[in-house]
Order: C-alpha cells, then sequence, then structure tokens
C-alpha cells in the first residue's frame, strides 16, 4: 500500500497499528500492509468497526500484527480477538476476493494466476498482462 494511504490508517487508528514501530523480531506490522491500495477502503471499515466495538464495549484493544495479500485474499491477523472481532475479520477478508487489490473496483472482478494468485479486475489485470509483455 502506498505510503499517503498507509499513513492515513496509521493515523486514524493508532491504537490497532500501535505495533507498527516495533522491531521485526516482535511484529510483521513493520513492514506495513503488505497488499495494493485497492483494499484500503476495506481495511479503513474494517478497522472503524473493530474500534468502536472495542471503545462502545469496553472491550480489551485489538492489535495488528500483521496486514498482507495471500493467495488472493486479504489476511488480517491480530494479537487478541473475541467472536465478534473474529467475525469482522472473516467478512473483510471473504469480501477481499470481490475487491480488485489494485483500483478498489468491484466489477469484474475475479482470482486468478498471473505469475501468482492475485484478485483483480477485468482492467487492472489487462494492465498487468500488457506490462509484463
Amino acid at each position: 500500500m502506498n505510503k499517503k494511504l498507509t499513513e492515513s490508517l496509521y493515523h486514524k487508528y493508532p491504537k490497532i497499528f500501535r505495533q507498527k514501530d516495533l522491531d521485526c523480531q516482535q511484529t510483521a506490522m513493520c513492514w506495513g500492509f503488505e497488499c495494493d491500495d485497492g483494499w484500503f477502503w476495506l481495511l479503513d471499515i474494517l478497522c472503524g468497526t473493530i474500534q468502536r466495538y472495542i471503545d462502545y464495549n469496553k472491550k480489551p484493544q485489538v492489535e495488528a500484527v500483521q496486514v498482507k495479500e495471500k493467495y488472493g485474499g486479504l489476511r488480517f491477523y491480530v494479537d487478541s480477538i473475541d467472536d465478534l472481532v473474529d467475525g469482522m475479520i472473516w467478512l473483510a477478508e471473504h469480501m477481499s476476493y470481490k475487491i480488485c487489490e489494485t483500483c478498489g473496483s468491484q466489477k469484474d472482478v475475479a482470482t486468478g494466476k498471473d505469475g501468482y494468485i492475485r484478485t483483480l479486475c477485468k482492467e487492472c489485470r489487462k494492465k498487468i498482462r500488457s506490462l509484463s509483455l
């Protein structure tokens, strides 16, 4: 994810992304978001929902330990979880298979293998194929 979007999430959700400044032996958040910009809005909604739930219900703070793409889908790993937060993360991860990782489009999205498994819309898939020619 680009630096501007990364910083936006860090600024908006400092409690969730507290581990971003820890070293690599303590957390994988030291590498930032290991996905493209298209999932920014999905991550923003997920983090906002989690933080409101925690604050409103006085639950223990959830901290992200890694956020990445794997096998074409979003992975959002946290240090502690309850069933409701687990469900929020599950939903976001499953929604990511219908959202282009590059541009965020929900139109003509498919998960396919172009070198490795990615979830892309038709237009972004064309762009990537043309770059590899």
